[in-house]
């Protein structure tokens, strides 16, 4: 049997399935997995957090380090993301230069992060216009059984709120052999993740498995915050070619805070 030929099978089966609202590990379309976060799994960086939502696993660090701000803040540090997709994590991801799944992942997180304002980076300058923070995020996807997107942006917070300054030379370079116990500052109430909605057929899937994601037929990331009271949209991608219809995008727009509010509860018990 040919791998096409499997992958008509899988949709079928799936798409069967995914009507009567039933999915192989038992949850309902939009059921989230059960996440588990673990604090200190690096020594070198600065703030670490390892998730496992399922059996996606992925390590986000984060480092610091000064220097120059960037043009167009000459007021505020610098935010800086990046994601490695390596092949020991999915036989999805491939050797060589970077496909777009690797660009896209760190460019999203970023967006999500800096949108939501959840690091004041106005209090990382040092000597404004000349020497700053920067904060840089590395994504470090261990394996990846689907929902990638959605465990990094948690990893992402809880390495945020793990990590402590290095201590500053008199030169304003950073000190990393006299680490400080000063936290990165993060605004107290402003906690942004993202949901990736799917969709096989007329069904919405939320928090998909690898073979789920690779049956459906396209697929929307939101990255959501709140602020106020009010829950906030920071980022939004699209993906594939297959639409959403109206009814679809409004009917996500309801589900979200309620799922928000779930991830944000199980999160925060995490966070110290």
């Amino acid at each position: 049997m040919s791998s096409m030929d499997t992958s008509n099978l899988t949709r079928e089966k799936l798409t069967a399935m995914f009507n009567e609202d039933k999915r192989f590990d038992g949850r309902k379309l939009l059921d989230m997995r059960d996440f588990e976060v673990e604090y200190g799994v690096s020594n070198m960086a600065e703030g670490s957090a390892r998730v496992k939502m399922g059996k996606t696993e992925v390590i986000v660090g984060i480092k610091m380090g000064t220097g120059e701000p960037y043009p167009d803040s000459q007021d505020a540090g610098n935010l800086m993301v990046s994601g490695d997709l390596l092949p020991l994590a999915s036989p999805r991801f491939e050797s060589g230069p970077p496909k777009f799944p690797a660009i896209e992942l760190p460019r999203l997180m970023d967006r999500m992060i800096r949108e939501s304002g959840m690091i004041d980076l106005k209090k990382l300058v040092i000597k404004e216009g000349e020497k700053v923070w920067t904060v840089i995020v590395d994504i470090y996807p261990i394996n990846d059984d689907g929902s990638l997107m959605d465990a990094a942006s948690i990893g992402c917070v809880a390495a945020l709120h793990n990590a402590k300054f290095p201590g500053l030379t008199e030169d304003d370079r950073a000190d990393y052999k006299n680490r400080t116990d000063k936290k990165l500052p993060l605004s107290g109430e402003t906690m942004p993740v993202s949901f990736t909605f799917y969709k096989l057929g007329d069904n919405l899937i939320l928090n998909p498995t690898r073979e789920e994601e690779e049956a459906c037929d396209t697929k929307v990331t939101f990255g959501i915050s709140k602020w106020n009271g009010k829950y906030m949209v920071n980022s939004c991608q699209k993906g594939e070619e297959t639409v959403f219809k109206r009814a679809e995008l409004e009917r996500i727009m309801e589900i979200l805070p309620g799922k928000y509010e779930d991830v944000m509860k199980k999160l925060k018990s995490y966070i110290k």
